[in-house]
């Protein structure tokens, strides 16, 4: 069973849905989306052994805003998530994340890899890949117009990847139009403004890095070089999926789970069998 609670976090109240017991996964989305993109995931993977945890990020989905406004430094994201961890009691969870999730995720592990079990960053890289701020910046001045949904419906389905059937991708798009553009935007812009490639080094924690063969926003070779960078980190690249893996993928709870599983089999004797 999934039960729904409200947290307090950094002065505002954050819904988080909780399932299962085990080794905590905590879930993080992508920009301007909630944890619904997490919705086939949780309770399978719950039933799979493991207390899984996904939040709605400040100002996304059930959650209230961020107190001062819009976030756009995915390192604040990290350090609320961290506060998160703390809140719920969470005993060094594993953290997987998918496009900022996958940033966000990388950027916990560098500043508190003790603290964690490992990471799965999905669609992500360390730098500051090909967004460009100054365009995001105006976007936000034009995020009332009506063909904003519109773009966001097109620009999921462009990113999809190939081996989806069509029914699933339309799907995925018209979830991703409900975002508010406001948020979605100011994510992006810490999306293009995010880099810990000079922290890598200091990531102990076992790490998996994942990117889709077909994501047209994330090159899997700069997700392989972020990879390489990372003591120990390994890379899997997924034929035919794009940018939204835990979405695409239909059983992506076992997927996962099997990524856990190595995860704690690279993290030594003493966390084997805990899954």
């Amino acid at each position: 069973m999934i039960e729904a609670h409200y947290v307090e976090v950094g002065g505002s109240l954050s819904y988080v849905e909780v399932a299962g017991d085990g080794p905590a996964v905590l879930c993080v989305h992508t920009a301007g989306q909630s944890g619904v993109q997490w919705r086939h995931t949780t309770g399978d993977l719950a039933a799979r052994g493991h207390r899984v945890v996904v939040p709605d990020l400040p100002g996304h989905g059930r959650s209230e805003p961020a107190p001062d406004g819009p976030v756009d430094d995915l390192g604040r994201y990290a350090e609320w998530l961290r506060r998160l961890i703390s809140a719920l009691d969470l005993d060094r969870p594993f953290v997987v994340g998918c496009s900022i999730g996958g940033k966000i995720a990388l950027d916990l592990a560098t500043r508190w890899s003790d603290e964690l079990s490992g990471v799965v960053a999905m669609a992500a890289e360390a730098g500051t890949g090909s967004v460009r701020v100054a365009g995001l910046q105006r976007e936000l001045e034009d995020v009332a117009a009506a063909s904003r949904t519109d773009r966001t419906y097109l620009g999921t389905l462009a990113v999809v990847g190939s081996a989806l059937p069509p029914e699933r991708a339309e799907l995925i798009a018209q979830m991703h139009r409900r975002e508010d553009p406001v948020v979605s935007t100011s994510d992006l812009i810490g999306w293009g403004t995010h880099d810990v490639r000079d922290r890598l080094g200091a990531i102990t924690c076992p790490t998996l890095l994942v990117a889709g063969e077909d994501d047209l926003w994330v090159d899997p070779a700069r997700v392989r070089a972020t990879a390489a960078d990372i003591p120990h980190a390994s890379c899997v690249v997924l034929p035919g999926i794009g940018h939204y893996p835990m979405e695409e993928i239909v059983g992506f709870a076992d997927v996962l789970h099997d990524w856990i599983r190595e995860l704690q089999r690279a993290s030594g004797p003493g966390e084997r069998g805990k899954a």
